[in-house]
């Protein structure tokens, strides 16, 4: 299973997340509470109509799966495939154009594929182990530090004084696709220190970032490392350079 073949499968997915799902947006039945996920969340109509269009596709491959809404499926495979079926479904539920497919892929514990698709701008970020991270197609880096950074920034106080470190913050509701903006370089950060991402939020974000130039730490500093788990909790800080890294690293400590 190559490179090739995965991204064939993205293009499956998408068609079914194109078909199935983006048929929901501005629909009120969208934010009907169905079921509790296993990690303890909410899960409305759209959360389960979207992970059944591409579970749909996955479970035929007989890989192992893990997603926010079903939890894990070990089919005893090498490759474990994370999956968010709609990172930001709040803003697709309110009609906020800002959300996203994200799904990595791994063999062992190796990182091969990710990709992250945004419907709204046929946009397709793709993660490459060692080859780059790419949009449609284009390969793209973070982009050079600067003086002035604008970060994404999620807490719950710690930290707050951050703000006035940087020049501009924005909070826009689905982590993965600002992962994926941090990548092509609208972003210097994307920071989100309430021990509230989980891995499947993030492991397609990360590959991503990491392969566009980004430093992911936890917020001791730490290489993130993902975990197949449904429900872990974590910190994310993802930057563009070490010297936004060291000042975030330096206000959470005060």
């Amino acid at each position: 299973m190559d490179v090739k073949w995965w991204r064939k499968v993205a293009l499956d997915v998408i068609h079914e997340v194109e078909t199935n799902v983006m048929a929901l947006f501005g629909d009120p039945r969208a934010s009907e509470t169905i079921a509790i996920s296993p990690s303890g969340d909410e899960t409305k109509l759209i959360d389960k109509v979207a992970e059944d269009s591409i579970l749909a596709k996955l479970r035929g491959l007989g890989v192992n799966i893990v997603s926010e809404e079903v939890g894990t499926i070990d089919r005893g495979s090498k490759y474990t495939v994370l999956v968010d079926p709609l990172d930001g479904s709040y803003n697709f539920i309110a009609g906020i154009p800002f959300f996203a497919v994200s799904v990595a892929v791994f063999e062992g514990k190796e990182p091969v594929y990710a990709f992250i698709y945004e419907p709204v701008m046929d946009r397709l970020f793709e993660g490459i182990p060692g080859k780059g991270a790419y949009l449609n197609g284009r390969k793209i880096r973070v982009r050079k530090p600067s003086e002035k950074p604008a970060i994404s920034f999620y807490t719950r106080g710690r930290g707050i004084e951050l703000v006035n470190k940087v020049k501009r913050t924005r909070t826009l509701g689905a982590i993965a696709l600002e992962l994926a903006y941090l990548a092509m370089g609208a972003l210097d950060g994307v920071i989100d220190i309430r021990k509230y991402v989980r891995p499947t939020d993030i492991a397609a974000g990360v590959i991503i970032a990491r392969e566009a130039g980004a430093l992911v730490k936890d917020s001791d500093g730490r290489d993130i490392e993902v975990s197949f788990s449904a429900t872990e909790k974590l910190d994310i800080i993802a930057v563009n350079s070490e010297e936004l890294l060291n000042t975030i690293l330096t206000e959470l400590k005060k």
